[in-house]
């Protein structure tokens, strides 16, 4: 493992954050601070609680879920889609470093920049209502593995993109209306039964869900039914990602 390379990647894509502050770090936090304070005012005054959970407590693991995904999309898709359209990534593949060391790199500053910035949300949200976590390590474990895995997926996205506007496409389109629609902001337990289970289809319900138990011991799926589902989806994306490499896909030409 060439500790040095990856070491010089990861510090050159987290000194880009230091000159983009406004938009990698405090926008999406703002940005989520409103979701907070209209969701929280406006719903929250006709729904007191959601499971013996006060409904603005209750939403916050969905706004910091719906945070890291779309933060660990966006920074990793456009870290590796730059060096693709300045013509530099060929810098990078000429060098002495393996696939699995520009990934790791790449994706690690990636994650390492979406739970910086979950981090500062859930700190946020304290001083808005009263949160617990239960189960701490689950937290990470979710945290970490949902940070990873969309940074892998918007990994795969940088290097499939070949203009600026299909960068937004998956983190704009699906994405997050997959997090509004897989329980950020209300209980799927709440929907009509067929609902109920036309809902189950979506992925991003069991990363919600898995992290939301960590927090108050409550969920609307199976913990290792949501654990499952999100390493299932970080392997897929890293069998993606490996044969991206071993083609060349949008790498070689």
């Amino acid at each position: 493992m060439n500790l040095g390379a990856v070491q010089a990647i990861y510090i050159s894509e987290m000194a880009r954050t230091k000159r983009t502050l406004m938009q990698s770090v405090i926008s999406p936090v703002i940005s989520t601070v409103l979701y907070f304070v209209v969701f929280g005012a406006a719903i929250g005054s006709r729904i007191s609680e959601v499971d013996g959970v006060s409904y603005g407590a209750f939403i916050v693991p969905g706004l910091i879920m719906l945070s890291l995904m779309t933060q660990s999309l966006s920074n990793a898709s456009f870290g590796i889609y730059f060096p693709r359209f300045t013509g530099t990534i060929f810098e990078v593949l000429s060098a002495p470093v393996s696939y699995l060391e520009i990934t790791i790199a790449y994706v690690g500053a990636a994650a390492t920049k979406s739970i910086i910035v979950g981090l500062i949300i859930l700190i946020t949200a304290n001083f808005f209502v009263d949160i617990q976590i239960q189960h701490p390590i689950w937290m990470a474990t979710f945290f970490i593995l949902t940070a990873v895995t969309f940074a892998l997926l918007g990994f795969i996205i940088g290097i499939w993109a070949d203009n600026f506007e299909k960068l937004q496409f998956v983190p704009l389109l699906i994405v997050t209306p997959l997090a509004f629609l897989g329980g950020s902001f209300y209980s799927i337990n709440m929907l009509p039964e067929i609902w109920q289970k036309v809902t189950l289809v979506n992925p991003v319900v069991y990363l919600i869900s898995g992290f939301r138990w960590s927090f108050y011991g409550q969920a609307d799926v199976s913990l290792w039914l949501s654990l499952v589902a999100t390493m299932l989806f970080l392997f897929v994306s890293l069998a993606i990602v490996h044969w991206i490499f071993k083609t060349g896909y949008r790498l070689k030409a």
